[in-house]
């Protein structure tokens, strides 16, 4: 059984302080060897962050720390950049009891945003909300974001049918298909920093 939890599932790092992400091993046997490494929006390894330590042994009943620095060269200090922190978890395997026996032995990789927000934006993060535009184009709904920062919708609906969760980055906007019919009221909420869910907003398109 793995037992491996991550504290956070998202990240917001304001220069020029460090941030760090807390794993903790709650199972009372199993060791697992943790490899950690940040990718941009691409899926590239990202060079413009240093995590410490970047592989280790995770204990049993154990809770490690690890340390995201800074180490880049500047980043646009208009909006948030975002990136993401892998950390994978492969459980270790005792030889004695496998021996002669086929194994199956999976390994646990989470995926988690790191936005990185610079200092003295023009808005705070709980005035975005109020920089979103709505558009129907066609058979798309349009979202634009007019703010510095990155807004992730949740329990999006129009007219009751359900859309697609979307995150849309600073200034730019993002397109979804809508259901065949659809139209109406369009209702949605937010995630904050926090990992809450905003109140319940609503837009006439």
């Amino acid at each position: 059984r793995m037992n491996m939890m991550i504290s956070y599932q998202e990240l917001v790092r304001t220069f020029p302080k460090q941030t760090s992400l807390a794993i903790t091993n709650s199972n009372k046997q199993e060791r697992y060897l943790i490899n950690a490494w940040i990718e941009n929006a691409n899926g590239q390894k990202e060079k413009t962050f240093a995590v410490t330590p970047p592989l280790f042994v995770s204990e049993p009943d154990s809770e490690n720390t690890l340390r995201i620095i800074y180490a880049g060269p500047a980043l646009p200090a208009d909006r948030e950049s975002l990136f993401y922190m892998n950390v994978k978890a492969i459980p270790s395997v005792n030889k004695a009891k496998t021996e002669n026996n086929n194994v199956l032995q999976l390994a646990i990789l989470s995926r988690i945003k790191l936005f990185v927000r610079p200092n003295n934006l023009a808005m705070q993060p709980e005035e975005a909300l109020s920089q979103l535009r709505f558009e129907r184009v066609g058979s798309h709904l349009k979202i634009s974001n007019a703010s510095p920062y990155y807004i992730t919708l949740v329990n999006l609906k129009l007219g009751g049918q359900t859309l697609d969760n979307i995150m849309i980055a600073p200034k730019n906007s993002a397109q979804q298909a809508l259901p065949a019919g659809a139209g109406g009221t369009l209702s949605w909420q937010s995630v904050n920093d926090y990992g809450a869910i905003t109140p319940a907003r609503s837009v006439n398109l």
